[in-house]
């Protein structure tokens, strides 16, 4: 008789160490860009991520599909974000002009661009990351999703738990805002730079 192995014995309630680990190293960087640009600091997001990583260790045996492990973490790493700003005391001057040295270069940038780390794309980044800080939290989620997560109208609700009209009237909104800020005098930068293509549902 074949004896079975622990996780066998346990359903596969954790993974192996090894696909972890690279299921860790894969997911990372979009992951880490994702929870910056909610809460506005590269140390922070590093540790909302590895919250992520730690809920998904311990839900494995439910979401072990392959399919099921992105957006399982992503609405983990969105759910974290916004508990983090609830319950600590978020200050402006995170987002003062030494936040270009927090992050590395391309923090910001959608997925499949690169601007490079020139000063003046350090500038933008500064810039857009406030004034993606000033929008309501339900706003800034639904743009960092569709915009520099690349999902869908759809992929966007399911992540969000709402309905698609309210992913398309919080985008609406959210894009409005940012144009606001971004064409007065104070800001030299172009939110189109970033978000070049309305998506469709």
């Amino acid at each position: 008789m074949r004896l079975l192995d622990g996780r066998q014995l346990l359903g596969e309630r954790r993974p192996d160490d090894r696909e972890f680990a690279e299921l860790v190293a894969a997911r990372s960087p979009a992951l880490r860009r994702t929870a910056y640009l909610m809460c506005g600091d590269w140390h922070q997001s590093e540790d909302l991520v590895q919250i992520a990583f730690i809920k998904l260790h311990a839900a494995w045996g439910r979401v072990r599909r392959r399919e099921d492990l992105d957006a399982y973490l992503r609405r983990t790493l969105l759910r974290a974000c916004i508990d983090e700003k609830r319950h600590v005391r978020w200050r402006r001057e995170q987002l003062s002009a030494d936040l270009s040295a927090d992050a590395p270069p391309g923090a910001v940038e959608p997925a499949g661009a690169s601007y490079g780390p020139d000063p003046e794309a350090l500038a933008d980044r500064e810039a857009l990351v406030g004034a993606l800080r000033a929008l309501p939290s339900g706003q800034r989620a639904v743009l960092v999703l569709r915009f520099w997560d690349d999902q869908s109208v759809e992929e966007t609700a399911r992540l969000l738990g709402c309905s698609t009209g309210t992913v398309k009237s919080q985008t609406a909104r959210g894009l409005t805002a940012l144009r606001a800020v971004f064409a007065s005098p104070a800001h030299a930068a172009d939110p189109d730079r970033y978000t070049t293509t309305e998506r469709k549902a």
